[in-house]
């Protein structure tokens, strides 16, 4: 009788027995009888990734590394040499700034002396116009008065003159002047 195999149907389609196919392993890479070609390939990669970085992406990598160092070396140096700068100019200020005050300072006090100065003088033009006016106005008070001490005693005569006439006496001009005389003297 003939031996009846039952297969897989995956194994039927491919045309490979089932026996053949469990005697083999799963998996290439795992296959014993395969290590060499893949050892070999590997090496082979490896070689080939090595001399393609060693000779083409790694000098690049390096000479960027290498301008991008010289670059920040440069920038520190230049900031190095603004930071000096950058003081002195701040000392500079600094300087520049007391300066100024100083010289502010001495206009200020230049322009107290010269308004002292200026007052000083316009005081002493107006104590003298102040004096002038003072001797004028007391000539003018002393005419005033002997103006009015005359006027007083023209007054006080016709006054006196009128009194003694009303009251029904007749007193001559002498009397009247020297009684006005003696009251006027005190």
């Amino acid at each position: 009788m003939a031996t009846n195999t039952q297969s897989d149907g995956l194994a039927d389609a491919v045309g490979v027995d089932m026996a053949e196919h469990a005697s083999t392993p799963g998996m290439p890479q795992l296959d014993f009888s395969h290590w060499g070609n893949q050892i070999f390939w590997l090496v082979l990669a490896l070689i080939a990734i090595y001399l393609i970085l060693s000779r083409v992406a790694l000098p690049r990598i390096g000479a960027v590394l290498a301008e991008r160092s010289g670059t920040i070396t440069n920038d520190l140096a230049a900031a190095e040499d603004l930071k000096a700068k950058a003081v002195e100019a701040e000392a500079a200020y600094n300087k520049a700034l007391v300066d100024a005050r100083a010289e502010a300072q001495n206009i200020v006090e230049r322009a107290k002396a010269e308004i002292k100065a200026d007052l000083d003088v316009a005081i002493a033009k107006a104590d003298a116009e102040i004096s002038a006016k003072a001797v004028e106005s007391e000539k003018a008070i002393a005419e005033i008065r002997t103006s009015a001490m005359e006027n007083v005693k023209i007054v006080a005569k016709d006054t006196a003159k009128e009194i003694v006439a009303a009251l029904g006496g007749k007193a001559d001009a002498k009397t009247i002047n020297a009684a006005i005389d003696a009251r006027l003297k005190g």
